[in-house]
């Protein structure tokens, strides 16, 4: 897993269109000779030479606490049909139309959320067992990720029907209907940090310009998530 250790909150996305950022022609896998510290390699040198590249590892005793207005960041998120694969890599889930949110006055459509375990946003060095990754897109082509950090603790009710439903064999598809989704706005807990910086894609081809905003629960001397 590759970690770059930097932080920086409230910077702007730059342009970049989803499909253009998922189009890797190379192989790649999480382990072995065509693992991160190949990436590089196999056609997607930013992963190797890029100046913002993401997963980071975060100091929080280093971030740079700003008063944001509630305003900056408003979840339209509710119960919508979801078709889901585990490809391989991951388990994702498409989204159809109809869930949004706001950054800063400017609306991004939902268009799928996957899963990482363990996370691949460290805390003080130290990884959640899961991370999901909800991604985002405006109108003019910028991402933004919004990445939850997830351990064990009082069930989520959402999350936990949500796991129940995901296909575990690589390839296997399966869909849900609006009635039998989660509703994606109680996966994010009402009492959370929210972190922001400017990195890339997490996997090949490593694309920079992602608006990253991570949601999790420490304290500025908290060592462990």
């Amino acid at each position: 897993m590759r970690f770059i250790t930097r932080f920086s909150v409230l910077l702007a996305p730059l342009c970049l269109t989803f499909a253009a950022a998922h189009a890797a022609d190379a192989h790649w896998t999480y382990a072995g000779d065509q693992g991160p510290a190949h990436w590089g390699e196999l056609g997607s040198a930013l992963c190797a030479s890029g100046t913002q590249q993401s997963p980071i590892d975060i100091e929080t005793s280093q971030a740079q606490m700003h008063k944001v207005s509630a305003e900056d960041l408003k979840l339209h998120y509710g119960k919508q049909p979801l078709k889901l694969i585990n490809n391989g890599h991951t388990i994702q889930a498409t989204v159809a139309d109809g869930d949004s949110l706001t950054f800063k006055g400017d609306e991004y459509r939902l268009l799928q959320f996957h899963f990482h375990t363990p996370s691949e946003h460290q805390f003080n060095h130290q990884a959640y067992p899961m991370e999901m990754h909800l991604v985002n897109q405006d109108k003019d082509g910028h991402l933004l990720v919004l990445g939850l950090m997830i351990k064990e603790g009082r069930e989520n009710q959402e999350l936990a029907h949500l796991l129940k439903q995901l296909p575990k064999e690589e390839g296997k598809k399966t869909e849900l209907p609006a009635k039998f989704a989660p509703n994606l706005a109680r996966l994010v807990p009402s009492a959370s940090h929210h972190l922001f910086y400017n990195g890339s894609l997490t996997t090949p081809p490593c694309t920079e310009g992602v608006q990253w905003v991570l949601v999790a629960r420490w304290t500025r001397t908290d060592r462990r998530p």
